[in-house]
């Protein structure tokens, strides 16, 4: 049975076991954790009064060596709404295994994708209470002045915050036109979602890799549902994927800008 706490769904055991068996259960199942975790509505922390404390936290924090008192206090209330281990299970399931049902073409988000969830993996298990939310791997950043190096976990985040972006803009369009093209939907929610923030390199390779996608979606929506579901079944599950996820994507950005990480483009400093 379903039970509720305030506005969030909570599964019980029945549906936990019912929804085992494809990427877009098991990352209903993990955003379901997330969203238990959420005692106030995701976007009140990111109204403009909110923006400008923010900034300020964040300015104090990249001065710093160490993080102000003050700056912890600001961002008490994130530390445990975007948990790392769970944050990183819901890329996996939905950009990984989905990124190899749209096929090879896709083998250079797929590639950046894998990379990016690496290097948390390895900053999380290197100290996995300090890093337990990705709240404490943007402080360590900010505050050692490497968020915006190349290889950084912050920027590693960012990425994969747009890819699921990118995951939830694909799968809205698919379950508005099921019979529509394929590589019209991929490239369309590329454009909204990643094109504005690659370099010209980065642009020209996904440029390449679009033109190679394959036009029939009806083929990869069928490559989404598990063995006991039809269209229907897959369809109210990426509703109710998409109903959890956006909430949680627009906290990851809010903290994201917080720390001035929002705007970070592709091969940049």
């Amino acid at each position: 049975m379903k039970r509720k706490r305030g506005s969030e769904q909570i599964l019980g055991k029945d549906e936990i076991d019912e929804f085992k068996g494809s990427e877009i259960r098991s990352a209903i199942l993990e955003l379901t954790k997330i969203s238990s975790l959420h005692h106030h509505e995701p976007a009140s922390v990111c109204d403009s009064k909110n923006d400008v404390a923010a900034d300020a936290a964040a300015t104090t924090v990249a001065s710093t060596t160490t993080t102000s008192t003050s700056s912890t206090a600001h961002f008490k209330s994130h530390d445990h709404h975007i948990p790392t281990k769970s944050f990183l299970h819901v890329c996996k399931s939905l950009l990984l295994q989905v990124l190899d049902k749209v096929g090879p073409t896709m083998a250079v988000l797929r590639q950046d994708v894998h990379q990016n969830i690496q290097r948390l993996e390895k900053l999380h298990d290197m100290d996995p209470s300090m890093y337990r939310n990705v709240v404490g791997i943007l402080k360590k950043e900010a505050g050692e002045g490497t968020s915006r190096k190349t290889n950084s976990c912050t920027r590693a985040l960012v990425w994969l915050t747009r890819s699921l972006d990118f995951a939830v803009s694909l799968l809205e369009k698919l379950c508005k036109e099921p019979d529509g093209n394929l590589k019209k939907a991929v490239e369309e929610s590329y454009e909204v979602t990643l094109k504005p923030w690659h370099q010209w390199i980065s642009a020209a390779a996904y440029q390449v890799a679009l033109r190679l996608v394959p036009g029939d979606a009806k083929t990869f929506i069928n490559l989404l549902m598990a063995q006991d579901e039809d269209y229907g079944d897959l369809k109210e599950e990426i509703l109710s994927l998409v109903s959890l996820l956006k909430p949680i994507l627009n906290e990851v950005h809010c903290v994201l800008r917080s720390f001035k990480s929002d705007r970070l483009k592709s091969n940049s400093r």
